[in-house]
């Protein structure tokens, strides 16, 4: 089960894996993406769906999402200026980006998350992109230099799938992007740290450093269909909305010279066996956990959490009914071994959105 990003909408990943273990088509192995490596490593740590949701919900983590500050750098003027930038060129990762100075908050070095089980029904891989480059390089025109190698942190059977598997960016069609032809894989990172690393999306979070090394999150590759097939006889994933043209689509050109729309397209159109659809989550869930805002009196964009707890918890509790209900639809229409794709999706007769 592919559990691809989702800003903060962390609580759908839970219901999701609620919903295939009622089924009784629970995964063995969850690939995640940015934040849902957040849900894959509580689903890991906790022994069921109440305890997960709980941990999800408790003070402890609204708690944290409410302590991060914004940079000290990141003031409004700057930002807007860097976002127009970034809009109006055309250029696909001309230049080495500003990615060790040039974001919008500080996020504390460990995630609140459930200290590791000593064994686990799943296993758990997640996304990493190793940064080719160093701060002395930023700002140099690329030309045909590659930034970035996609990373699986993963365990010893994973990563054994997986070696000799190219990028899946190294097919035609891509353009001149700056993704390495190989694919990488580390099972020296720990679950919690692996969780850390996967979130460092760019622009929003610095850049997160392991040992010698340097990384970005798995925005690197938040639809990593090609890796789910390399590892699993059977899998999961979502389909999801596109990317808005304003903010993440001129991000994806201008850091790692891709159409962050194309990586979408081409994700969807290929085999998997069951599709959770999603392409309706800002409608069904229009107020996020956390979302951002301008604080003027600090020159500052910050990052806000809902005010109290209770309606934190209430939040999570609707992120995760909306998974399983996705989840739930998605399993009722696919038997196990059907890799027809979206077909079998009827987007005219979905439930009703969530109040």
């Amino acid at each position: 089960m592919v559990f691809a990003g989702g800003g903060f909408r962390f609580g759908i990943y839970l219901g999701m894996y609620a919903a295939a273990r009622d089924a009784g088509r629970a995964p063995d192995l969850l690939l995640a993406t940015c934040g849902g490596a957040i849900a894959a490593a509580i689903i890991q740590a906790l022994p069921d769906d109440a305890q997960r949701l709980a941990w999800l919900s408790s003070p402890q983590m609204h708690q944290f999402w409410a302590s991060l500050q914004p940079a000290r750098q990141a003031t409004i003027a700057r930002t807007l200026w860097q976002v127009a930038q970034r809009k109006f060129s055309t250029g696909r990762a001309t230049r080495i980006p500003k990615l060790f100075d040039d974001y919008l908050f500080e996020v504390p070095p460990q995630l609140p998350l459930p200290p590791a089980a000593a064994q686990s029904d799943v296993a758990v891989a997640t996304i990493g992109g190793k940064l080719l480059f160093g701060p002395g390089d930023v700002g140099q025109l690329r030309g045909g230099r590659k930034l970035f190698v996609q990373t699986v942190l993963c365990e010893p059977r994973a990563s054994a799938l997986l070696q000799g598997m190219p990028s899946p960016f190294t097919a035609p069609g891509w353009g001149a992007h700056a993704i390495a032809p190989e694919l990488l894989t580390d099972t020296t990172i720990g679950l919690e740290e692996a969780a850390r690393l996967c979130i460092t999306d760019f622009h929003y979070f610095p850049c997160h450093r392991h040992g010698a090394d340097q990384y970005i999150g798995g925005v690197i590759d938040l639809f990593p269909i090609e890796v789910a097939r390399r590892l699993a006889h059977e899998v999961m994933i979502e389909f999801k909305e596109s990317f808005d043209q304003t903010f993440s689509i001129p991000a994806w050109r201008s850091v790692l010279g891709l159409d962050g729309n194309q990586r979408l397209r081409h994700a969807h159109a290929q085999p998997a066996d069951v599709w959770f659809d999603e392409s309706d989550i800002t409608q069904a869930l229009p107020t996020q956990q956390v979302h951002k805002q301008i604080d003027w009196r600090r020159n500052r964009i910050v990052l806000a959490p809902p005010a109290d707890h209770a309606t934190y918890a209430a939040y999570m509790q609707a992120q995760w009914h909306y998974g399983y209900q996705r989840g739930r639809e998605a399993l009722q229409r696919s038997a196990p071994g059907d890799v027809s794709g979206m077909r079998n999706i009827d987007r005219y007769n979905r439930p009703q959105a969530l109040p």
